[in-house]
């Protein structure tokens, strides 16, 4: 709107100074608002404004009107098809609209030297210089989008990216939650269930054994929970507990209590990573809590054994017959969990019946080397 006003203004300007002192006709102003008008809807039709321009400007002195140049009438225009991409359009335009006017001028009779020498550069100048800013306000509108662009992207990735560690968080408490917590609660559970048996058949014995397993239990509990605080507030691995795979004992106690034969072998030439460590101590841990709450079996082996830096964790039982051990298509938290600590650390891990049909082999072989 502004430009169109502002085109009208100073073309009528031009008419009303009549430098040739030639008198307006009476309808001169009227080409004035016809090419303000036309720039009305520059935005949406820019070439054929600018066509349209050319043709008033040649009409305009076909008229017989006084003179107002031939590159300030059309400057907006050709600007204008510029600015919204139409550089051939703006061009072809200028170069037919000036040559018109020199061929027209030169037959008319004018001095060539004024008419080529003096006026034609600044014709040209004008609207190539129209023609720049047109194109240059484009140039830096479309950089600005992209940048939007950008900078809406970046927000996007930085955002998923917070979801995703939000998520990733969430999943680590859960594991360690369930492996903790839900590991303790079983045997907590069936230790009170073997204390109000024994108490109910004057076991004074049996009473004691179980809830010395309770205790201890309950105990090794509130060290997993601390251990786990401080992994959530990201405390020095020097302040944490001991390492979880010299508590391997306290993890493989439900199975000796429940009346399982139980072997355990360890061999680990050096400190585990933390990570690794704490993976190791979660495995044994489900895993038991599996055997001793679904699998009919007697016996249970344990063993953690470091070679070719990598770790190797296997918990087998001879289970039999048909109980309720975990399904493969349908796994539990417990199998879900476990797979997940290990392919974190970059490992491989199994979960099922041995080839002969009789037992149950959990297997899982973590690196110990910082991966990428």
């Amino acid at each position: 709107m502004l430009l169109a006003v502002a085109v009208t203004l100073v073309v009528s300007l031009l008419i009303a100074a009549d430098v040739n002192r030639s008198g307006p006709t009476p309808w001169a102003h009227g080409w004035s608002v016809a090419l303000g008008a036309l720039l009305l809807v520059r935005r949406r039709y820019p070439v054929l404004v600018v066509a349209l321009s050319v043709v008033a400007v040649i009409g305009y002195y076909v008229a017989g009107n006084p003179p107002i140049g031939v590159a300030v009438p059309v400057a907006a225009a050709v600007f204008s098809a510029a600015e919204y991409g139409r550089m051939v359009a703006a061009a072809v335009a200028s170069i037919l609209l000036v040559a018109v006017s020199v061929i027209y001028r030169l037959t008319d009779g004018q001095d060539p030297g004024f008419v080529i020498g003096y006026e034609l550069p600044g014709h040209a100048i004008l609207l190539a210089g129209a023609i720049a800013l047109g194109d240059s306000v484009r140039a830096r509108r479309e950089l600005r989008r992209q940048a939007d662009e950008i900078a809406a992207l970046v927000a996007e990735r930085y955002r998923h990216e917070t979801e995703q560690q939000v998520l990733a968080e969430r999943l680590a408490l859960a594991r360690e939650l369930h492996d903790s917590v839900g590991h303790a609660l079983t045997v907590v559970s069936l230790h009170t269930e073997v204390a109000q048996e024994a108490a109910g058949a004057a076991d004074d014995d049996g009473v004691e054994a179980a809830l010395q397993v309770i205790s201890e239990t309950t105990a090794a509990t509130f060290a997993d929970l601390r251990r786990t605080v401080a992994d959530l507030r990201q405390q020095d691995p020097a302040e944490r507990s001991e390492a979880p795979v010299a508590s391997l004992a306290v993890a493989v106690r439900p199975a000796e209590q429940a009346g399982l034969e139980v072997g355990t072998r360890v061999q680990v030439r050096t400190p585990l990573p933390a990570g690794v460590e704490a993976a190791v101590l979660r495995i044994v841990q489900e895993s038991i809590t599996n055997v001793v709450r679904h699998a009919r079996a007697s016996r249970v082996e344990v063993s953690v054994v470091e070679a070719d830096s990598t770790v190797t964790v296997r918990v087998e039982n001879d289970h039999v017959g048909s109980g309720a051990l975990p399904r493969l298509d349908r796994p539990g938290h417990g199998i879900s969990g476990m797979r997940e600590r290990t392919h974190l650390l970059g490992g491989t891990f199994s979960a099922g019946p041995l080839p002969s049909g009789s037992g149950w082999l959990v297997q899982a072989t973590i690196p110990t080397e910082e991966g990428p």
